[in-house]
């Protein structure tokens, strides 16, 4: 049965977006790998204990990422708190920069032709402030009419209440809509359960996961096309 899809709402990181190489330690003496490990931690016990960027707990996303950031070389064996914050600064303006990032293949492509296809388009990504200035530097900022973060939301998916904003931004019901991403339970399950349509982005070879029927998995963004073309 065709999809009679009006709205594409659209994950981010991993999904549009990737991530070049972690961020190198300027000049600290730091193991990648350490820094790796304790980074994944400080990161967990942050989310936990200020979840979304600490939204509503009176902290700004800027030093939510600030503290994550120092926390982490600190963990890694550095002492220098000077040169700490004057990193934690460079990697958060960093961060925001087209060069740490780079397009995943056949992201642009797929989302001129949902365009030219008239789909309405938007972003539900669990991510702060910085996402608008980054899908520009990327030059993808212009295929969406909504850019929905989860601060701005005040709540991150799975949560259905950041679908259920997505929705009325985008002025479409839930079976009017589908939700594209890499995550399985945040992105595809989330979605399902908000009503929507969802397709997940997952390589050839990635089987590990829950079930998916093969209908609503991408192995590549090029394939979404052919599930929803009208």
């Amino acid at each position: 049965a065709m999809l009679r899809l009006h709205l594409l709402t659209w994950d981010v990181k991993d999904t549009l977006l990737r991530l070049r190489q972690p961020a190198r330690a300027h000049g600290l003496q730091v193991q990648p790998e350490a820094l790796g490990r304790s980074f994944r931690e400080v990161y967990g016990a942050q989310s936990r204990r200020f979840p979304n960027y600490g939204h509503g707990q009176g902290l700004s996303s800027r030093q939510w990422w600030l503290d994550v950031v120092k926390q982490s070389f600190r963990l890694s064996g550095v002492q220098d708190e000077a040169a700490l914050t004057k990193l934690a600064e460079k990697l958060y303006r960093d961060y925001c920069s087209p060069h740490s990032w780079e397009v995943l293949p056949g992201a642009a492509e797929t989302l001129s032709r949902c365009r030219q296809l008239g789909f309405r388009m938007g972003v539900v990504s669990n991510f702060d402030s910085r996402l608008e200035v980054i899908l520009s530097q990327c030059s993808l900022r212009h295929h969406f009419e909504f850019v929905l973060t989860s601060e701005a939301a005040g709540f991150a998916k799975p949560d259905g209440r950041i679908f259920e904003q997505a929705l009325r931004l985008g002025g479409a019901r839930p079976e009017q809509a589908a939700h594209i991403g890499d995550d399985y339970s945040r992105d595809y399950r989330a979605a399902r359960a908000a009503g929507m349509h969802s397709f997940l982005l997952r390589a050839a070879g990635q089987s590990e996961g829950p079930e998916v029927p093969p209908e609503h998995v991408l192995p590549t963004l090029s394939h979404l096309l052919a599930r929803i073309e009208r």
